[in-house]
């Protein structure tokens, strides 16, 4: 059930966390292309983070829109192809004309979609400042000693 939320934040393009927060500027407040493309760098209401590193979406955009544009168009391709005796030309706009407005269309989703499945598998949720020693559903652990060498310079 877990995933299915998740699935469904994605879908409507908000927070796989809180679910309330967009994770992209709304359409009708874009002032450059750009926007359509950048998500928010993070939720202001839950404050988890959108982008862990530099390139974080890269496969979003690689294997879930081109490839789910690539599937499209080989469906497209296979059904004119069977039904409908196209010139070349032609069959070559209907196939690739509706992948290109997709893939345009569908970036953003991907990546929100690519964001759900990460934290799905991999949460990155804040930790207390313990320098990532703490494990969720654990007592926080000792701090670590100084060592006798360091404690005397």
């Amino acid at each position: 059930m877990k995933a299915l939320r998740y699935f469904i934040r994605a879908l409507h393009l908000r927070c796989p966390m809180c679910g309330i927060s967009p994770v992209f500027v709304p359409w009708h407040r874009l002032s450059s292309l750009r926007d359509w493309f950048t998500p928010l760098d993070g939720c202001p209401r839950c404050g988890y983070p959108y982008e862990r590193e530099t390139g974080y979406f890269l496969l979003s955009i690689w294997a879930v829109n081109y490839g789910i544009g690539s599937l499209m168009g080989i469906s497209i391709y296979l059904v004119l192809e069977t039904f409908c005796q196209l010139p070349l030309k032609a069959l070559l706009f209907w196939v690739i004309a509706p992948v290109v407005v997709f893939n345009i269309l569908f970036a953003r989703h991907s990546k929100s979609l690519f964001l759900a499945l990460d934290h799905y598998f991999d949460p990155h949720e804040k930790d207390g400042g313990d320098g990532g020693l703490k494990v969720p559903g654990q007592p926080n652990p000792p701090a670590p000693a100084a060592t006798a060498g360091l404690a005397a310079k």
